[in-house]
């Protein structure tokens, strides 16, 4: 599995929108400029995010974007899942009911199965408040001591 620049992205911006939370909205110029991506890019993943109820938006000069929930309510798995789709490693785990002819017999399912578990799991147990958390004990590891 290999998570695309949307995702990464997307993940980005929502850590930004947490990490600058207040009851304003946010220019989506100011989360580009700080994250080094474009409007316009930013604009696509928007989009997505706001059609599945993730943020709330407004138009005009004191338009942007903040997020609709609180950043604990939102999980890696949720935001992953809207922006690079089912998480499973193979094609067969895709949909909720396996449908390949050769499930029956198939030698690696299992070992699919446990990965996609083992995935599904770890991303749907860190939150962005747990990514905004990270990011500040990071910024804190380059503090110079005299």
């Amino acid at each position: 599995m290999k998570i695309s620049t949307r995702g990464r992205y997307a993940l980005r911006f929502m850590i930004d929108l947490a990490q600058h939370d207040s009851s304003e909205f946010t220019a989506l110029r100011d989360i580009s400029e700080r994250q080094g991506i474009s409007v316009k890019y930013l604009e696509q993943i928007t989009s997505l995010l706001s059609k599945f109820g993730l943020l709330q938006s407004v138009r005009g000069p004191q338009g942007g974007y903040r997020l609709s929930r609180s950043p604990s309510e939102y999980t890696v798995g949720e935001i992953l899942r809207i922006t690079e789709g089912d998480l499973a490693p193979v094609a067969c785990l895709a949909t909720p009911e396996n449908t390949c002819p050769k499930k029956e017999e198939c030698a690696t399912l299992d070992l699919w199965t446990g990965l996609h578990k083992v995935i599904c799991d770890y991303l749907d147990g860190k939150t962005l408040d747990d990514l905004v958390s990270s990011a500040k004990r990071q910024e804190g590891n380059g503090d110079y001591f005299i």
